[in-house]
C-alpha cells in the first residue's frame, strides 16, 4: 500500500479510501465485515461512510452503513489503527427523512450524536459536508441558476464545527460535491476568523469525469486541499462489465437504473475506447481506470467501492499499478476528443 497524509495534518492515509454505500443493502454486515478485514490486511486505514448511506437512500435503511462499520469496530478493536471519515448530508428532498434543517448548528450537533451512536466510536477523524446547503450545481447539473433565497453561513458552519472540534468529537473537517466558490470561501473564513481548515473535498473523479481539473484542481494545488475521489470507475461503467455485458443482476446500474449519470451513449461510447487502451497494454481497465485516478498529483486517496471481493482484491491492486507516460496521452488523447461525457 502506499500512503500520504491528509493535508495540514499528521494524519496518515492510505491512498485507497475503503468506501461503503452499498453496505447495508447490496451488502450484508458480514461482507462488509468481511471487505474491512480483506482491506486492513492489504493495509487500507482509511474507510469513508456517510449519515446517508446505503445508497439509494431511504428513511427505513439510513444509517445502516454506519452502523456496520459501528459492529466492525467493536469486535476488532481496530479503532485507533483506522481513520473514519463521514458525512453530514446536505438539505433537499433526498435527505428529507434524515433533517430538514441543513446545516444549521442544531443539525450537525445532532448528526454527529447519531453517527458517534452508529460508528460506537469517541469521534470522526475528517467529517465532511455531504453537498452544499445552497442550491448550486453538482452530481453533473449543468445550467447554472443563482440561489437567490439562500443567505451565507460558511461563518456560521466553521464556528459550529470548530465547536465540535474542541470537544473532541471530530479531529479535522472536508467538503463534498462542492465547487471552486465554495471551498475558497471556507477557506477565507478560516483564515480571516481563525476557524477550522478545510483539508479535503470529496467530489467525482474519473476518466470520463474530468471536470474537476477545469478550476478545483488549481485550488486544491495551490491551496493544499486533498481530492478524496469518489466514483473513479463511474459506478461500474469503468470496469468493462457493461460494455461485455457481463454485469451481474445485482451489478449497481441493473439494480437502480436510475442512476444514469455515467451510462449515457457518450459516456458509453468513452468507456469503449478505453477498454482498446487498456487490453492492448495488457491490463484490465479497472486497474487502468483505478490507477489514472491514483496518479493524479492533486488525488489525495481513490474511495473504491465493491459488492464482491473478486471487485475489492483488483481494485485495491491498482495501487501497483503504474501507468507509462505514452500510456497516459493515450487515455487523453480520448479525453481531448470526448472530453468529460459523464461530468
Amino acid at each position: 500500500m502506499k500512503y500520504t497524509t491528509l493535508p495540514n495534518t499528521n494524519i496518515k492515509v492510505s491512498k485507497i479510501c475503503l468506501g461503503s454505500m452499498t453496505w447495508g443493502n447490496q451488502n450484508t454486515e458480514s461482507e462488509g465485515h468481511e471487505q474491512l478485514d480483506y482491506a486492513i490486511d492489504q493495509g487500507v486505514n482509511f474507510i469513508d461512510t456517510a449519515e446517508l448511506y446505503p445508497v439509494p437512500a431511504t428513511a427505513e435503511i439510513s444509517g445502516r452503513t454506519s452502523k456496520i462499520i459501528g459492529t466492525w469496530l467493536k469486535k476488532s478493536s481496530n479503532r485507533d489503527q483506522v481513520v473514519i471519515a463521514s458525512k453530514i448530508a446536505g438539505p433537499g428532498d433526498y435527505t428529507a427523512h434524515i433533517r430538514t434543517t441543513g446545516f444549521s448548528p442544531s443539525a450537525i450537533k445532532e448528526a454527529i450524536d447519531l453517527e458517534l451512536q452508529r460508528l460506537q466510536t469517541d469521534y470522526i477523524d475528517l467529517y465532511q459536508l455531504h453537498w452544499p446547503e445552497r442550491n448550486t450545481n453538482r452530481f453533473g447539473v449543468r445550467n447554472f441558476n443563482l440561489d437567490t433565497k439562500w443567505k451565507d453561513n460558511f461563518n456560521e458552519i466553521l464556528h459550529s464545527l470548530d465547536a465540535e472540534i474542541k470537544a473532541g468529537r471530530i479531529r479535522n473537517i472536508g467538503i463534498s460535491n462542492e465547487n471552486a466558490w465554495g471551498t475558497m470561501r471556507y477557506l477565507e473564513e478560516s483564515k480571516h476568523h481563525n476557524l477550522p481548515r478545510v483539508v479535503t473535498i470529496q467530489n467525482a473523479y474519473s476518466m470520463l469525469t474530468r471536470t474537476f481539473e477545469t478550476d478545483l484542481a488549481e485550488v486544491a494545488l495551490r491551496e493544499n486541499v486533498g481530492l478524496l475521489a469518489y466514483s473513479p470507475m463511474a459506478f461500474g461503467v469503468l470496469s468493462g462489465k457493461y460494455i461485455k455485458g457481463t454485469a451481474a443482476d445485482n451489478a449497481r446500474l441493473k439494480l437502480f437504473p436510475r442512476f444514469a449519470r455515467y451510462s449515457g451513449e457518450q459516456a458509453s461510447e468513452a468507456a469503449r475506447k478505453y477498454l482498446k487502451i487498456a487490453e492492448a497494454n495488457n491490463m484490465s481497465l479497472a486497474q487502468m481506470s483505478l490507477a489514472f485516478v491514483n496518479q493524479r498529483p492533486f488525488v489525495t486517496s481513490t474511495i473504491i467501492g465493491a459488492t464482491n471481493m473478486d471487485q475489492l482484491k483488483e481494485n485495491i491492486a491498482s495501487i501497483d499499478v503504474n501507468l507509462s507516460e505514452d500510456l497516459l496521452e493515450q487515455i487523453n488523447s480520448v479525453h481531448q476528443v470526448m472530453p468529460n461525457p459523464a461530468p
